[in-house]
């Protein structure tokens, strides 16, 4: 292949139910917000809503709760109940830390690409540190969100890097739609769903199955395949 390189141009971590343990908070979250409208919150609402965008969640609850509020009501109310929750306690997925500092110390680039708005992202940061990662991508920061691929062609935008040589990870099929939609590699640590291998996604069941050596030799996979 023409300009291929040792290793991807830049690996670009989803957040929610990737790069922290948020699943939990966010159906707490949405426990919390239908209760009061005489909805019981399932897990089966949890997996169809899973990966955002929010504003399709309110919609969700808005329809569940039989038109109670508005769907504006329930997004924001949402989104206020789980910032709140994430300024407190901010858990982490295993290896994920581990892999962001070990690819930066390597000189790979990364960023922070979420389809949570700014004060979540914010609120997590706030936590984890905002100087973890370069930068951040919010749904407030991109015209269209996940499943769209636009918050991914703004981060390799922004790293000044060409998106079909970018590694992307993502627990979510929303968030996988974004991915390999946007020409990425993927790869994949399913949450709650499951996806299909091919030439440009890989499927793992847990971050700490990757290092840079492994990524390394996973670019090299890649690049036979395609």
């Amino acid at each position: 292949m023409e300009n291929q390189t040792s290793f991807f141009e830049a690996v670009f971590f989803d957040m929610d139910g990737l790069m922290i343990d948020s699943e939990p908070q966010w159906f707490q979250s949405e426990i919390e917000v239908t209760h009061p409208f005489g909805y019981t919150w399932l897990e089966s609402d949890q997996v169809a809503c899973l990966g955002g965008p929010l504003s399709r969640v309110g919609e969700y609850m808005f329809e569940k709760c039989n038109g109670a509020q508005s769907p504006q009501f329930f997004t924001q109310t949402l989104i206020e109940t789980q910032a709140a929750k994430m300024r407190d306690n901010t858990p982490t997925m295993p290896g994920a830390l581990e892999l962001v500092r070990q690819l930066q110390i390597n000189g790979v680039k990364t960023a922070l690409v979420s389809a949570s708005p700014r004060n979540i992202v914010d609120a997590v940061l706030d936590n984890l540190g905002h100087n973890l990662f370069p930068f951040s991508i919010s749904s407030d920061d991109v015209e269209h969100t996940k499943p769209h691929p636009d918050p991914y062609l703004k981060a390799a935008l922004l790293s000044e890097v060409d998106i079909t040589q970018c590694l992307i990870l993502e627990d979510s099929l929303t968030g996988m739609s974004a991915a390999t939609s946007s020409g990425a590699f993927l790869v994949a640590v399913p949450h709650l769903v499951t996806i299909e291998e091919s030439a440009k996604v890989r499927v793992i069941k847990s971050l700490e199955q990757l290092t840079y050596e492994k990524l390394s030799q996973l670019h090299v996979d890649f690049s036979c395949a395609i």
